[in-house]
This record gives C-alpha cells, structure tokens and sequence, in this order.
C-alpha cells in the first residue's frame, strides 16, 4: 500500500503538464499559474485511495483524480471571487489581478476540462461516476450558497451549520474515496462505508480548523490565529457559543459582535473558555473521527490495507496546535 506522501508525488508526476490551450494566454496563463500553486492535493490523493484500497491503483483513478482536482479548483476560484478574496495560499487570487470576468471565464473551463478528464476513463461504471461527481458538484454548490446566507442570519443553529459544512467540505472528500473505489470494483455496501468515512472526516477536520483559528498555536498553525473572530465569521465555536453563553457573557459576545475593539479577540476567547467551548469543541471532533473510524472498520477489506486511510486521517486531524 502506497504512503499519502508517495501518492502526492505520483499524482504530481501525472498532472504536472499543461492543461489549457496557449491562445488567448490571458484566459488559459493565469488557471496554469493558478494550479502550479498546487496546495496538498488532498482530494486526488483520496481518489488513488479509494481505488488502492480494493486493488492495483488503474489509470482511471489518475484521470478521475485529475477531474476532482480540477472541479476543486474551479471551485477555488468562483469561492474567492464571492469572497472578495485578495489571496489564495499567499498569492494573489485570480480575479484580484486579471479581472473578475476572466476568473468567471477561468473557473469554467476548468470544469470543461474536468469533464475531458472524466471522458478519457474507460471504465464500464462511467455513468455511475458521472453520476456521483455531477451529484457532488450540485451540493458543493449548495454548500457555498448557504455560506453566503448565514452572513446574513444572526441566528444559525448548529445542525445547521454543519449541513452546510458537509455540503461544502465533507461531501467531496467522501466523494473522491467513493469515485476511486468505484474504479476499484468496490461492492456498494464498500462504498457506502468509505464514503461516510470521508463524510465524517471532512466535519471532524473543519472543526479541528475552527479551533486551530481560535485556540492554535499561529506559528504551527501556519496563519494568525482570530482571523474568524474578527470577521465574526460563524464557526463551531462562535455559534455554540451563542447557543449556550447566558447573562453578562451573552451581552459581552453580543456587544463585540457588532464591534471591534482592539481587544477583540482576547475577550471572545475569554468568553469561550469560560463556558468550555475549548474542551467541547475537542470532544466533538472526536465524535465524529470516531464515527469515521467506525465506518472504516466496517469496509470489507483487510485491516493491513486501511492503514494508509488511518494515517490520512491523522494527517488531517491531528495538526499540531
């Protein structure tokens, strides 16, 4: 079984060319420089999983991959638009240096180009890939669109929040695994399960990052921690918070909800640690790593050939602090 690392390196191997045409380079230039500014590569590297999981990795799964990440992409780049985004992985976005239409244009070509890749996979299950990509797709969609409607609801409740992050995070995860193991012959009851694996990891790894923005260490972490506090962006946190916060503690969020004091962050993070959010938003993300790793054990393979997917899971999960 191959390592998340040797995965990364052999889906580099393979999308490390040019996929746009040259001409108008003003169009095609800035999506190349856009996917050189590669990321992780997390949701091919699930694909290639998926498939090892059940057999000989194929040359679907590389195409199939490719299509994820490309749609990811394409995702990326609408996201920053609606976002206002200046940066994506500390360069500029796209619509920040060539114009929102461009980057309009860019995202769908690299949905068109997405769907050439899905075209070249020979498998005879192609329709219940197209399928099960076209149906993740729509919900990424949906996902994003009730991003935006919380910003302008004071009142989201928990249940709520976390539909709309399964919508716009875990259900690709979980896809990607369930699209890879299609290609590599697993039954449905198999795929059932690693998609819910995916499913329940993508939830329990934004809580992990809703903490990490709060509570994390910015050095580890990788970024400023409070970026979400002061943009009073809801979160795990902020919303539980809301939800079990009383008297004085309650007036405070409120107050600095709707201001912003330099102070800021150290007086949410005061108010969180009072009421133990800290400590609760552990213990739900452990909730749900745990229902991963149920439905994990579950997928009718050997022990030895899930490894791989467990150290995926740590690779995601446990970022230090």
């Amino acid at each position: 079984m191959s390592s998340i690392e040797t995965l990364q390196q052999s889906f580099e191997s393979f999308f490390n060319h040019r996929h746009f045409p040259t001409v108008p380079p003003s169009l095609y230039d800035p999506l190349e420089e856009f996917l050189s500014n590669s990321g992780k590569r997390i949701r091919p590297v699930l694909c290639l999983m998926g498939n090892e999981l059940f057999g000989d990795i194929h040359q679907d799964a590389y195409h199939l991959a490719a299509a994820v990440e490309l749609f990811h992409n394409f995702t990326l780049v609408h996201d920053d638009i609606m976002d206002k985004a200046p940066l994506r992985r500390g360069k500029a976005t796209v619509h920040a240096v060539h114009g929102e239409s461009t980057a309009l244009l860019g995202g769908d070509v690299m949905m068109v180009v997405a769907y050439d890749y899905l075209n070249k996979i020979e498998s005879p299950q192609l329709k219940k890939v197209i399928h099960l990509f076209n149906k993740t797709a729509k919900e990424v969609c949906e996902g994003q669109q009730l991003d935006m409607d919380f910003e302008k609801i004071s009142d989201v409740k928990l249940d709520e929040y976390i539909h709309m992050i399964q919508l716009k995070t875990s259900v690709l995860l979980a896809a990607s695994l369930q699209l890879g193991s299609i290609i590599g012959g697993a039954s449905d009851h198999n795929q059932g399960h690693i998609y819910e694996f995916g499913r329940n990891l993508g939830i329990a790894f934004q809580i992990q990052d809703d903490y990490l923005d709060a509570f994390g260490d910015p050095e580890k972490f990788g970024k400023q921690v409070g970026g979400d506090i002061q943009s009073n962006k809801k979160t795990f946190l902020l919303i539980h918070a809301l939800e079990t916060t009383q008297g004085n503690d309650l007036t405070e969020l409120n107050h600095l909800l709707t201001s912003s004091p330099a102070d800021k962050v150290d007086r949410v993070l005061s108010i969180y640690r009072k009421c133990g959010i800290d400590a609760w938003a552990n213990t739900l993300k452990e909730t749900y790593l745990e229902k991963a790793y149920h439905h994990l054990n579950e997928i009718a393979v050997s022990a030895v050939r899930k490894d791989p997917l467990k150290a995926l899971a740590q690779y995601l999960i446990k970022r230090d602090k």
